[in-house]
């Protein structure tokens, strides 16, 4: 995604990974014959040309007047992860964050549209042994729903997503719990978009009459904006994700607003049109 403006607001990404997976990674009763009748605006974005899914895991750098605020914080390194590929991972993408000109120490904010691993990992890092804030000057904005369920989990993997990524946040005082309206600065606010998980909250930004929403896990794949009732496995309450996820595609279907999606290979921002009785994406 080349970096985009919202009015005065700039928005860019930046990549931790980028894989290739089987659907049923994310859609157990998938197929591929699901897929082909949207083949001709999947591929080769979205999708590779066997149609198997691309996606993302990336940091939204957003940039204000005012503040640098970061949404959502990928995996992270050196972590003890039940997919293999984000198992101890290692990469670079603190040096890519400096190369895409934030520097940690000055970020401002940093939101989690929710606690799932793959959009707190970076919460943190490893320094002389225990686990650091990688953003020591920053706000982390948590919603408070979503604290309130996860910080009791019994699931062994989510727990030591917690502790690894989460709590010491919590314990470093940087942690400030906040509710689903809440309003980063003028122009920047949280869009409640349950069910995925209980408390997630996407990201509306207006700016100069422009419009623009950054997603979180509401959508996980654009295939999600033709069919929104297919849920993912993964989601907290499937019927309260395929309620939220139609009435998004329907309220920002034919209009303006840039969607941001977080999970979307490059090019990534995009809008949606109507197709018939269904939607596709424009990029």
């Amino acid at each position: 995604m080349l970096p985009v403006a919202i009015g005065q607001i700039k928005i860019s990404r930046v990549e931790e990974l980028i894989w290739t997976t089987s659907p049923r990674f994310l859609f157990p009763d998938m197929t591929y014959d699901d897929l082909e009748p949207y083949r001709g605006w999947l591929v080769p974005h979205f999708c590779a040309d066997d149609l198997k899914l691309r996606l993302s895991i990336h940091t939204f750098v957003v940039r204000t007047p005012h503040h640098t605020i970061l949404v959502d914080t990928c995996i992270g390194n050196d972590r003890k992860r039940d997919v293999p590929l984000w198992n101890n991972m290692q990469t670079d993408y603190r040096d890519r964050l400096i190369a895409a000109g934030v520097n940690p120490e000055t970020v401002d904010y940093v939101f989690c549209t929710h606690m799932h691993v793959d959009h707190v990992g970076w919460n943190t890092h490893l320094k002389n042994g225990k686990w650091a804030p990688t953003f020591p000057n920053a706000k982390y904005l948590f919603h408070e729903t979503e604290w309130a369920y996860w910080k009791q989990t019994t699931d062994e993997n989510q727990a030591e997503v917690m502790q690894d990524s989460v709590l010491p946040i919590v314990d470093a005082g940087l942690a400030v719990m906040v509710k689903e309206d809440y309003v980063i600065e003028e122009g920047l606010r949280l869009e409640p978009t349950p069910g995925h998980t209980p408390g997630h909250c996407s990201v509306h930004l207006t700016s100069g009459g422009a419009d623009a929403v950054i997603t979180g896990d509401m959508i996980h794949h654009p295939w999600q904006i033709a069919e929104p009732h297919r849920t993912s496995r993964v989601c907290w309450n499937p019927d309260i994700a395929i309620q939220t996820r139609k009435e998004f595609v329907q309220r920002y279907a034919d209009t303006s607003t840039l969607i941001l999606g977080t999970h979307f290979a490059p090019p990534t921002a995009l809008h949606i049109v109507s197709q018939g009785e269904s939607f596709r994406v424009r990029y």
